[in-house]
Parts: structure tokens; C-alpha cells; sequence
């Protein structure tokens, strides 16, 4: 969920300058292109020392939201042009404040990934992913039971195409994606699509990778159209 600097536990100061900048940003307290007041006046807004409040804004230039320059206000960039995968970390835990029609391309991303990751385990370990999703026939007609197991088949595959890059950027995603297959999986025609889905994939594995793809890819179609429907964010 999104980083939140009231919650009762302790909040280091380092949390507490992203949560301000970043949140500023997505509400346009701090629009792209504008700066930031200077390191003391940001200072004395936070209640934070100035040497954690410079290391988080150097990380946050690091990721792509602020540019720093020697000698000149530190500026606010639009991150979608100057941002990487960095920013889709940090927009990960900031849920309550994600710009307009993110989810929407973030499921598209997904659509197109997915295919690609779940054609690759099947041509690298075809019997392990058959193993694995037979264990879908048993799912508790639960949310929590397909929030898990839809979270932990993304994981086995991204495992299973033998690319560690698609585990790591999967694992940016996993707040993010709680959150909403929570909201997803409320649904019960959600639930049943996806039980559908899982048996049409293990049905679709001795066909090889090419069907593979078209399965998830028609899935991932079916999902984007059924989310949308939720009129959520």
C-alpha cells in the first residue's frame, strides 16, 4: 500500500522526504518543470534534517523525478519522459495518488508481457508448469486464494523463461499488484475467468509456445476489459 508518514510506526526521515516530494509531484503541488524550494526551505517544511533530505533528493534525481545541478534550483522533471524503471518502483507504493489511466497502461504493459514470459517457461520447462498449475483446480473460491496464486504463477514463470530480468521487474510490481487483483478478484465473474484461464494455459502446454502466447494473450484482453469495468482508478 502507499507509504503513509502517519502510520504509527516510526517513519525515518528519508521516508518522509519521498513521501512529500513524490505525493507533491502526483498532485501537482510540485508540477514538472518548476523547482523545488531550495534544500533549507524544504528542510524547515519536513521537519527533517538537510543531509537525509539531500540524500533521498539525489535519489530521486537518480530515478528520474527531480534534476540537480550544481549552482541552480533543483527542478521537477516529467517523469514520464525523463523517468525509468526507478519511477515505476516509487509509484508502486503510492497507490492513493497514481496519475490518471496508469493502471489501464500498466494492464497493457502486462498484455503484452505475460505472452511473452509464460511462452518462454513453457518452451524451457514445460512438465514444471504443468506440475504447477494443477494446483489451480483447488483454489478456494477466495479472493485472497486467487490474489496468491495469480501472484505466485506470474513468479513461477518469470522463474521458469530462465530471463531474471522479468522476476525483477515483476518485483517492483508486487504492492502494486495486491492492491488491485484485490479489487479484480472481488469479482466473481473475475474468478471464474481466471480458473477458465488457468486450465485453458495447462490445456494449451503439449501445443507449445505460439498457443501458449495466444491463451494468455486472450486473457490478458479479457482481464484489461473486465477491469475496466470496475471504473476503479
Amino acid at each position: 500500500m502507499k507509504a503513509n508518514p502517519s502510520a504509527t510506526s516510526p517513519v525515518r526521515p528519508s521516508q518522509l522526504v519521498e513521501h512529500r516530494v513524490i505525493t507533491g509531484i502526483l498532485d501537482g503541488t510540485y508540477p514538472p518543470g518548476r523547482p523545488l524550494p531550495n534544500e533549507r526551505k524544504l528542510a524547515e517544511i519536513f521537519g527533517v534534517a538537510r543531509p537525509p533530505l539531500r540524500e533521498t533528493l539525489h535519489r530521486l534525481a537518480n530515478e528520474g523525478w527531480l534534476t540537480i545541478a550544481q549552482g541552480k534550483p533543483t527542478r521537477v522533471n516529467d517523469y514520464w519522459e525523463k523517468g525509468g524503471m526507478g519511477v515505476l518502483s516509487t509509484l508502486a507504493k503510492y497507490i492513493d495518488t497514481l496519475p490518471a489511466g496508469f493502471v489501464i497502461h500498466l494492464m497493457e504493459v502486462r498484455s503484452r508481457l505475460l505472452p511473452i514470459i509464460a511462452g518462454l517457461a513453457v518452451e524451457q520447462a514445460p512438465d514444471e508448469v504443468h506440475t504447477f498449475l494443477k494446483a489451480a483446480g483447488k483454489i478456494d473460491d477466495e479472493v485472497s486464494a486467487f490474489v496468491d496464486f495469480d501472484w505466485q504463477l506470474h513468479l513461477y514463470l518469470a522463474t521458469q523463461s530462465r530471463n531474471p530480468i522479468y522476476k525483477l521487474i515483476l518485483n517492483d510490481f508486487s504492492t502494486m499488484f495486491e492492491t488491485f487483483a484485490a479489487a479484480y478478484f472481488s469479482r466473481p465473474e473475475a474468478r471464474e475467468a481466471s480458473r477458465q484461464y488457468y486450465g485453458d494455459l495447462s490445456a494449451a502446454i503439449p501445443s507449445g509456445r505460439r498457443r501458449v502466447e495466444t491463451v494468455v494473450m486472450d486473457a490478458m484482453v479479457q482481464s484489461l476489459t473486465l477491469w475496466k469495468s470496475l471504473n476503479v482508478i
